[in-house]
């Protein structure tokens, strides 16, 4: 690592080698057990159609954390298609390598999304993370507020069933800490 860490939106131009460069931190980020949405790591194939179907969907934007030509981490927001939500948007996949982590590369993307939500006129975001897990910690940390946690949401690589904690932070209040 070169030790430049760069925050960049991905944009339609971008969106094809972000998803080849996405592959490995998702696959990278379920081997190491986080609840992301899969089971068990994808390959680099799957990983790579799933980012492309993601940053093709036009109601969600996403940043990565580049260290050179290297993607460290990425988060994505996803506006509500709802017409009685314009106001508000979900956070997903923020997700860091286990070889980047401890960087701050986390509060780094967290921060930048939610600086674009405030100048997009959103006031209000929503997430879910597994229950107990260190995502949660930091969620809180930075002025995330919990809602109440779902038993029994996912399957763990384990084959149990874990619970989703549900958060929002509603936005022009304290930043992140």
């Amino acid at each position: 690592m070169t030790g430049t860490l760069a925050i960049e939106r991905v944009t339609e131009a971008s969106a094809e080698a972000t998803a080849a460069a996405l592959a490995p931190v998702l696959i990278d980020t379920v081997a190491s057990g986080a609840s992301v949405g899969w089971i068990e790591p994808p390959s680099a194939q799957d990983a790579t159609r799933w980012w492309a179907q993601l940053l093709a969907d036009p109601d969600a934007e996403t940043w990565v954390a580049r260290d050179g030509d290297r993607v460290l981490g990425t988060i994505t927001l996803v506006r509500a298609s709802k017409r009685n939500g314009p106001h508000r948007a979900e956070v997903i996949k923020l997700m860091v390598h286990r070889d980047a982590r401890g960087r701050g590369i986390a509060p780094a993307l967290m921060a930048e999304l939610e600086a674009h939500a405030v100048a997009a006129g959103l006031t209000l975001l929503v997430l879910d993370t597994e229950s107990g897990s260190l995502a949660e910690s930091l969620y809180t940390r930075w002025g995330w507020q919990t809602v109440g946690a779902i038993p029994d949401y996912a399957v763990r690589p384990s084959g149990a069933l874990g619970p989703t904690t549900v958060m929002y932070k509603r936005l022009g209040e304290a930043g992140l800490r």
